[in-house]
């Protein structure tokens, strides 16, 4: 009884992760480019009472064993990078990367971020950033007196000036994709990714190229969370959540019956 009151806890605590990780995922619901979360469980140690293919004292062969669980663990919370639909924006500066591609960003402290949210602008010198103003890499600059602006599905940027009767290619945008994407990190929010050991390395290329995506001008990725989806999800570890304290109540309860046994 004692056992089961830890291995129930262990199932609470396990699926707390699970409802604290949906309840990231809704609050994400209408963030530009947001993949969401799945957490992945592991079953913990067991006690071997007795091993299977334990020999009788008649010398006859036990064909199963009792082994004892201890309960569950998240072993991890794995990001889905599934496409998330598009929605149309009308700006020509707005892009929905379409296939396996990120944007890669230089951060103010000089290293690479990428990210899967397309809501570009052009800064005072020309340049396009981020909403958190940070530059694409490598840079596209705009000139200032451009009338409008245009880019393709693969990347090429174009500008019309005052005077010129084409546009003019101001620059390429690039993509990068990683083998392992699921392996990147997270923890700076923001819309932001990190490379780790566990991504592997950025292959950067021209959209449109070796599997990478294109995209799309004028409209952005929603993201990838599905509100049912979710609410299910959320009912499930609720009642899962339920399921083991009722363990712990009902193995409080034993303990106290055997606490009143008397002789």
């Amino acid at each position: 009884m004692i056992r089961a009151l830890f291995t129930a806890a262990t199932g609470m605590i396990g699926q707390q992760t699970n409802i604290d990780t949906i309840a990231h995922n809704l609050a994400n619901v209408n963030t530009t480019g947001f993949k969401k979360s799945k957490v992945n469980f592991q079953d913990l140690i067991y006690e071997t009472v007795k091993p299977a293919g334990t020999e009788t004292a008649a010398g006859q062969t036990i064909p199963e064993g009792i082994q004892i669980g201890h309960g569950a663990k998240p072993a991890s919370v794995a990001k889905l990078f599934t496409q998330g639909n598009m929605i149309q924006t009308g700006n020509p500066l707005d892009l929905a990367v379409e296939g396996k591609g990120f944007f890669e960003v230089q951060l103010p402290d000089g290293t690479p971020g990428y990210t899967r949210d397309g809501s570009f602008r052009v800064d005072q010198n020309g340049n396009l950033v981020t909403i958190d103003g940070f530059p694409l890499n490598p840079s596209i600059t705009v000139p200032t007196d451009a009338e409008e602006i245009t880019i393709g599905n693969d990347g090429s940027v174009f500008a019309k000036q005052p005077g010129s009767p084409t546009p003019a290619n101001v620059g390429q945008i690039l993509l990068v994709r990683f083998v392992n994407e699921a392996g990147l990190d997270a923890r700076l929010g923001h819309n932001l990714l990190q490379e780790t050991q566990a991504s592997g390395p950025p292959v950067q290329g021209n959209p449109g190229e070796e599997g990478i995506g294109f995209l799309n001008s004028g409209f952005l990725e929603n993201s990838n969370v599905q509100v049912v989806e979710e609410i299910l999800n959320l009912i499930i570890a609720q009642r899962a959540y339920e399921a083991n304290s009722k363990v712990i109540q009902t193995s409080d309860e034993m303990l106290q019956v055997a606490n009143n046994v008397r002789r």
